[in-house]
């Protein structure tokens, strides 16, 4: 249950969040907004794999 959420949760990140490597987004000039939504997508994404 709890992969099947995060398999979820990953699938609506992609559609809604940023992708900044696409972008390719500097870390050392991201803003705390910008970390925050890299933190919460690499969160989210390694739930979903395990």
């Amino acid at each position: 249950m709890k992969k099947a959420f995060f398999k979820l949760l990953a699938k609506m990140n992609k559609l809604l969040l940023p992708s900044y490597s696409k972008k390719q987004l500097d870390l050392s000039k991201a803003t705390k907004m910008q970390m925050a939504i890299i933190g919460w997508r690499y969160f989210v994404t390694t739930n979903a794999l395990d």
